[in-house]
């Protein structure tokens, strides 16, 4: 299998489209967001911006959010591949797709607060690498904006303060603490991806992949299908509702048929 300026031309254009882009099971549900938000309230018009941008974007090849984010790509890859080559073109991609503005520069030195200007530097972007069965290569690209970023939360149980036990009672109460402190700030309406059990390290990295689940996804475990359904319901009734100007929607998780997922997933410990 050849590694070649082919595969990077594909990403370039694959990460114009992940910046300018969204999926139209996405786009339905920020549009049945706005229909159930009283008209002319400013969760209604918040999201009316937010629909009106996300058409502006397409058209014009431009991204969605000022704040493009962390890139973290995700390469699933055949027995016997190299991915040396693989990174050296993900980075000339990154660079490229930099220069052309489809990205905005992120990567700053945290002791200098220097930026490179092109999106490179000490592990940025996160590339993860994974061999699997199949005979052809997987890239798939999540973009992690800074604001999301820094109201992500994690908990360790028991939690004496919350009065949260090492259950699923106690996985609740700190969903909706985490939720309830973001307060909107991370641009609601949103997505909550949920890792339960593991290292900190790995609870991260699974609640990081449940946005690559689609949209009408249902949870192969009951009580975990069940838990979504009503973080769901619980979170949106904090009232914090789009860009944090109260309303009906927060966070938009899974429901077959209905709005964005709230994704969970358990790893045994």
């Amino acid at each position: 299998m050849q590694i070649n300026e082919t595969f990077k031309t594909g990403l370039v254009e694959f990460i114009r489209r992940t910046s300018a882009e969204l999926p139209n099971d996405v786009i339905r549900a920020l549009g049945r967001a706005q229909e159930q938000e009283a008209p002319n309230s400013a969760a209604a018009n918040a999201l009316k911006t937010v629909l009106h941008n996300i058409e502006l974007s397409k058209q014009g090849s431009t991204p969605i959010c000022q704040d493009t984010g962390t890139l973290i790509f995700y390469v699933d890859y055949p027995a016997g591949v190299s991915t040396m080559p693989m990174r050296w073109l993900i980075q000339e991609a990154v660079a490229e797709a930099t220069a052309k503005s489809y990205l905005r520069p992120n990567a700053v030195d945290s002791l200098t607060g220097q930026n490179s200007g092109n999106n490179l530097g000490r592990e940025f972007p996160v590339i993860h690498f994974d061999e699997w069965e199949d005979s052809y290569i997987r890239v798939r690209l999540m973009l992690k904006g800074g604001g999301c970023e820094n109201v992500g939360a994690q908990y360790s149980l028991p939690n004496a303060r919350l009065g949260a036990d090492r259950n699923i009672a106690g996985v609740k109460k700190v969903i909706l603490e985490a939720v309830y402190q973001a307060q909107g700030k991370g641009c609601a309406p949103g997505i909550l991806g949920i890792g339960i059990g593991g290292d900190r390290g790995i609870s991260y990295m699974i609640s990081k992949k449940q946005f690559f689940r689609k949209l009408d996804d249902k949870n192969p475990v009951p009580e975990l299908a069940a838990l979504e359904a009503e973080i769901l319901e619980k979170a949106n009734q904090l009232g914090i509702g789009p860009m944090g100007f109260g309303g009906k929607t927060t966070f938009s998780c899974h429901r077959r048929r209905g709005d964005v997922h709230c994704a969970i997933r358990e790893r045994s410990r």
